[in-house]
């Protein structure tokens, strides 16, 4: 069974059902059941044209549904002939439906589960996994996201922007469950960025590529998490590193910058960089500027304070710190770090201590906790 073959072709058969006529809601049940009757006769003999194959079964599976229902005579014209088994016209909908799937009407996590679900191709039981929910929950997300969209246009245009934002929440959750959420958002951002040539989407899909790359040396084999300065870069995937970078600077040679540019060009500058001390922090800051500018925000402002600590020194970095609100996520632990790097040890324990108290996971509070260890142990000698 070629599974990865039945998600490639989940959203272009969706896209069919919906411009025959179908609501979002039902069409997508419908190709679901089609997947569900693949998985089960394809292993004996898979048809020559799988796409027309899984629209066939698909827009039957959606004609019973509609028959079944009491609103039968509201849908007369549209169910009284059905289309000829056969191919189906070559129009991709992909690009639709991820519009419709990061509709602004809907939550984060509602257009989160719905991509994975309608564009993704994956079951609810395996996003339920994923996010560490019950799969009854899971089920209502998205239902309630399908009733939301199904009245919405199909071919309504869409805002980039937000597509890219749902993208880039799933490649932000990593991994868990059954599901590798990181690996499919960069699969994902391929089938978007083969569907629209836009430099956002390349500067997307570069940066997951250059993140992806460090992906097996953030974490220790006891699962404690590694700095970047602390990682092995001879680990580093330079296969995705030399992707990432390739597609970044055919994006940026477009000259019409964005934030996810900006932010895989601070991330090719890590990669780029042989060691850490050999980082090219100056430039790194530069590249902060241009996303502050493209942002206006706080998190932003946060790194670059980091950054400027690195190439400036550990005091103009609490400079840039102490214009921010130190209610920002990790300002505390940033603080720590640039009282660490300026040898005001006492101050720096105390604050990795503030810090992992507030920590937003478990993994964070225990390196926070430990570096707070090292440093109060140190102090007592």
């Amino acid at each position: 069974m070629n599974e990865a073959l039945l998600r490639s072709l989940t959203p272009s058969v969706l896209g069919v059902l919906v411009r025959r006529g179908a609501d979002f809601a039902a069409a997508e049940d419908a190709v679901q059941d089609a997947l569900v009757e693949a998985v089960r006769v394809w292993p004996d003999e898979q048809p020559r044209d799988p796409k027309g194959w899984l629209v066939t079964v698909a827009w039957r599976r959606f004609l019973d549904a509609t028959r079944a229902e009491a609103a039968r005579r509201r849908r007369e014209d549209l169910v009284d002939e059905e289309p000829a088994p056969g191919p189906v016209p070559a129009a991709d909908d992909t690009l639709q439906l991820y519009f419709l799937c990061a509709h602004p009407s809907l939550t984060p996590s509602s257009a989160v589960a719905l991509t994975l679900r309608a564009v993704g191709g994956l079951t609810t039981r395996q996003i339920a996994r994923a996010y560490l929910v019950p799969e009854a929950t899971m089920a209502q997300r998205i239902s309630r996201a399908k009733r939301t969209v199904s009245g919405v246009p199909f071919d309504q245009p869409g805002d980039v922007a937000t597509v890219l934002r749902v993208l880039y929440l799933v490649f932000n959750e990593g991994y868990s469950g059954d599901v590798d959420l990181a690996a499919e958002a960069i699969r994902l951002t391929r089938q978007l960025a083969a569907a629209i040539d836009h430099p956002e989407v390349a500067g997307l899909l570069a940066l997951m590529l250059l993140h992806h790359a460090r992906r097996a040396t953030r974490t220790a084999p006891d699962g404690s998490l590694v700095p970047l300065a602390e990682q092995d870069r001879g680990r580093w995937d330079t296969g995705a590193i030399t992707e990432g970078v390739g597609i970044l600077q055919a994006a940026l040679a477009r000259d019409r910058l964005g934030e996810f540019q900006a932010q895989a060009a601070i991330a090719a500058l890590h990669a780029d960089a042989p060691t850490a001390e050999e980082t090219d922090w100056v430039q790194i800051v530069e590249w902060y500027d241009e996303l502050a500018g493209l942002t206006d925000s706080p998190v932003v402002r946060l790194n670059r304070a980091v950054a400027v600590g690195e190439a400036d020194g550990p005091r103009a970095g609490l400079a840039e710190l102490a214009a921010l609100s130190d209610t920002l996520p990790r300002h505390t632990a940033v603080a720590a770090y640039l009282h660490e790097r300026d040898g005001d040890l006492p101050t720096a324990a105390r604050l990795y201590a503030e810090a992992a108290h507030k920590a937003p996971t478990l993994a964070e509070r225990d390196h926070l906790t430990r570096r707070a260890a090292r440093l109060n142990a140190g102090l007592r000698r």
